[in-house]
């Protein structure tokens, strides 16, 4: 919920603008790694030492009741939301119940329609899912095996989590520096796939147990990894913003832009959910077969895996129209610089009515007709 609520925010709070939405996103990007890196050399070199595995994570409730609280705090920037109409006439607890999982749904259902249909839009299913699958791999997959299996101690991994942490922070910095350089997520995400290609060094690595410097040698190699993928998802994030911002239309209940964030996030959950028990087994099994040496399980889940997510990666770029350069300055030919109320075919609040760029909500206001006659019955 928190990583869709901010990738959906900026675009009410700074418009459709898209350099405007590179710099809110590097900074929000910028201070969550800030929190991010500290959390990783923090739990590492102070909290798993003193306090062990389990008892580490009386830090977390400690810290999300802090965020709550500050929750409270922060204004709705005088946003008035609109009267929902499905089940309207049903009783409270049956909308929150009902209402909740079906708009759920029907919003990954029209991400999908608006992904699928659209060359404009289909590219972004590997380089925003696929994309963002491999980076959590890294940090949640291959960190932990190295840490465990290559050097013996498993809270080094957060060592190795750190420096990704601060290569994230470094490449959303050199986007709010130079957002104007890169005008497109292009050449970031072609840069994020070729650096993937780093981790093969993992599968010839044989460095001695029980020796810490080795996991801050492997955070350093893990810096321009993250440095590559978190100025692509910076970069990406603002043009879905913008794009999308352009395509909303009056319903009520399903936005364009929150739709897609919802199908793309939804993507890589699944995935995550399918293949990390399944590489988790081969590593395991590998690991009773050689009778302790991972190596080859490495090479399979680091090299091999990363090296088809780079490749995936690099074809999706070459698919909008005009990103065939090294360094675009549009894509789609769609000046996404200008605000919504400057731009063409927008109205005067920058919505433009009418269908999600072909995607017809007829069948979504006849399926959400069947629901209430099914709850009335």
């Amino acid at each position: 919920m928190v990583e869709l609520i901010r990738r959906v925010i900026p675009r009410d709070i700074v418009g459709g603008n898209v350099q405007k939405l590179r710099r809110m996103d590097a900074a929000v990007h910028i201070f969550y790694e800030i929190a991010g890196t500290s959390a990783a050399f923090c739990t590492s070199l102070a909290l798993i030492p003193a306090l062990g595995t389990n008892y580490s994570f009386i830090i977390t409730p400690i810290l999300f009741t802090m965020a709550a609280v500050t929750w409270f705090f922060v204004s709705n920037l005088d946003f008035k939301p609109t009267k929902r109409t499905l089940l309207a006439d049903q009783p409270t607890y049956i909308r929150a119940l009902l209402g909740s999982f079906w708009l759920f749904f029907r919003s990954v259902y029209v991400g999908m329609k608006i992904v699928f249909t659209s060359r404009k839009f289909i590219w972004l299913l590997p380089a925003y899912s696929v994309a963002l699958y491999a980076h959590r791999y890294l940090e949640n997959g291959i960190a932990p095996v190295i840490a465990r299996r290559y050097l013996g101690n498993s809270a080094w991994s957060q060592i190795m989590v750190g420096g990704s942490n601060f290569g994230e922070l470094l490449g959303a910095l050199f986007v709010f520096l130079f957002t104007n350089v890169v005008r497109t997520p292009i050449p970031w995400l072609r840069l994020d796939a070729l650096c993937l290609l780093i981790v093969w060094y993992l599968a010839y690595w044989f460095p001695p147990m029980g020796e810490v410097r080795y996991a801050w040698m492997v955070a350093g190699t893990f810096i321009p990894i993250s440095f590559g993928w978190a100025a692509g998802d910076v970069s990406l994030a603002a043009y879905i913003q913008a794009s999308l911002a352009r395509l909303e239309s009056g319903h009520d209940d399903v936005s364009a832009l929150g739709a897609v964030m919802a199908f793309l996030y939804v993507t890589y959950i699944v995935t995550y959910a399918i293949t990390n028990p399944l590489l988790g087994a081969h590593v395991d099994k590998i690991f009773r077969r050689t009778g302790g040496d991972v190596h080859e399980a490495v090479r399979n889940i680091a090299g091999v895996q990363f090296t088809v997510v780079a490749i995936v990666v690099i074809a999706a770029t070459f698919i909008p129209r005009g990103a065939f350069s090294l360094n675009p300055k549009m894509l789609e030919n769609e000046e996404l610089d200008l605000d919504l109320k400057d731009s063409e075919g927008g109205s005067e609040d920058g919505t433009r009515n009418g269908d999600y760029d072909g995607v017809d909500l007829g069948k979504e206001k006849d399926q959400e007709k069947v629901l209430t006659s099914f709850v009335a019955t």
